[in-house]
């Protein structure tokens, strides 16, 4: 084509868009049925547009309602371990203090003054009761009609620090594997809850 009209191969692109009739630039109207075709067709698309965002939106939920209830399943499974878990601390304790002072020496009072101080500090009473309520309120929260994705965001932040606190003062290994459980439920929740957003 370059030689047939004598054009260098750079510019027949640009000399071919400058000869006549080549483009055309025309504002067609639509007709009064052919305008009613396409708004049907939209209301259509929006119709089954918002139904499967209904539909998505419901599998989501049960998916992330799931998961909360698991992690509060998690929770009770904790509980069988405390009464050992105190238990293991206090012989140790009482280990140390025997090898540390001698029998004649051994002074009952400071050893419960030590056992109080490192019960308190083990004790996840609040923890669990923290974490369950946030849990509560991450469902309710989930089946408000008006749109939570943020707060629901929030609110898996509290529990991952209920749950991240939880698993420092375990100082137990069956605790510390329910405890990981809980982190991995709960990530596939924050996962979720960007969809939310």
């Amino acid at each position: 084509m370059s030689k047939e009209l004598n054009i260098s191969e750079e510019n027949v692109l640009g000399t071919l868009m400058k000869m006549p009739e080549v483009m055309r630039s025309e504002k067609q109207k639509l007709s009064e049925g052919e305008w009613s075709g396409i708004e049907k067709l939209i209301d259509e698309a929006l119709v089954s547009f918002n139904s499967f965002r209904l539909a998505e939106g419901d599998v989501l939920q049960k998916e992330v309602e799931g998961r909360i209830n698991e992690i509060t399943s998690l929770l009770v499974q904790v509980e069988p371990f405390e009464s050992e878990r105190i238990e293991t601390i206090k012989t140790r304790i009482r280990k140390n203090i025997d090898e540390i002072v001698s029998k004649d020496g051994f002074d009952k009072n400071r050893f419960e003054q030590e056992l109080i101080f490192y019960m308190e500090r083990f004790d996840i009473t609040e923890e669990k009761v923290r974490l369950k309520a946030h849990c509560e309120h991450f469902i309710k929260t989930m089946n408000d009609e008006q749109a939570q994705g943020k707060k629901l965001g929030f609110i898996s932040q509290e529990i991952g620090r209920e749950i991240n606190t939880l698993g420092s003062k375990a100082n137990h290994a069956e605790m510390q594997k329910i405890v990981v459980q809980m982190k991995d439920e709960l990530e596939k929740i924050k996962e979720q809850a960007l969809n939310i957003m």
